[in-house]
């Protein structure tokens, strides 16, 4: 009975071509709408996870500052639960560094080096938030021995609003390009169906069973499916090709290539599957 069901979905791609080759591209296209959706969003928790990777406050010692009140605050320092890492920059290694940046030498004209010795913690991504920078921003001024703490890169702050912002836009944009793909699978099945039914009548007035009507059909339709996933894929690894001058994008296709295969190649058939079944409901054996 399998081989029945396979032969006459073949014979329904080749009485019907157009049909099949219009479900096919409906189908190419919502593959590629969702997976590309799929790829946005992805792309802007890359970006996200590096800015906050990268996010630093920097906290500068009073001068008073002893070797036995340092030892105490690295501890102090690494202890917190938002300290990724802590580094410290001692009043000598500032001095290099302010050379090496804006080329001026302060040693030639004062005798000493007015440079205070600082901590750089590096803060762990599940605090780089508003709420929690802040929080750690005044957390850390209430140590002893800080004389004062900077953080310099407000404006990695705003552009994870930014990212955050985005990724709203991105998940209802990837919610209505599902329903759009369902509705483009839907009409074109509902097609299909509706160009079939002098077929499906005449199946009834010679005593067809039910199954023998509807998975032909769908078998059909998981066919069109099939196709589409490997035209997807061409098109997938045509965009690649021409993106992966872009790092980021090369490491996110690296990393969750599998994922991608998995969306092109199960989104076809599983489409499909779910509107025939809905569609076909209206079919029965009443004549």
């Amino acid at each position: 009975m399998f081989f029945f069901y396979i032969a006459e979905a073949f014979r329904s791609i080749k009485s019907a071509k157009s049909s099949f080759i219009l479900t096919t591209i409906s189908l190419t296209i919502s593959v590629l709408l969702i997976l590309f959706s799929y790829i946005a969003l992805q792309l802007s928790d890359y970006y996200s996870s590096s800015l906050k990777s990268s996010i630093k406050i920097n906290v500068f010692i009073k001068d008073s500052f002893t070797q036995s009140e340092q030892e105490k605050l690295v501890g102090e320092l690494q202890n917190k639960i938002y300290s990724d890492s802590v580094e410290f920059i001692s009043k000598d290694i500032a001095a290099e560094q302010f050379i090496n940046e804006t080329g001026e030498d302060f040693r030639k004209i004062l005798d000493y080096n007015p440079l205070p010795a600082s901590f750089v913690v590096k803060i762990s991504e599940t605090y780089a938030n508003s709420d929690s920078l802040n929080f750690i921003v005044k957390d850390l001024s209430s140590l002893d021995s800080v004389d004062e703490v900077v953080f310099r890169e407000r404006f990695i702050y705003k552009l994870l609003n930014y990212i955050d912002t985005v990724k709203v836009y991105l998940f209802l944009i990837t919610f209505l390009v599902s329903i759009i793909a369902l509705y483009l699978v839907y009409a074109t099945i509902r097609l299909i169906v509706n160009s079939r039914m002098v077929d499906f009548e005449t199946m009834k007035l010679v005593g067809a069973k039910l199954s023998t009507i509807k998975i032909p059909v769908i078998f059909n339709g998981l066919l069109a499916g099939i196709f589409a996933g490997v035209f997807a894929y061409m098109v997938f690894l045509f965009f690649r090709k021409q993106l992966l001058v872009f790092e980021a994008l090369e490491t996110i296709f690296n990393r969750n290539m599998s994922e991608y295969l998995l969306i092109m190649f199960m989104t076809g058939p599983v489409l499909v599957f779910i509107v025939s079944v809905v569609t076909l409901r209206k079919v029965s054996l009443k004549i």
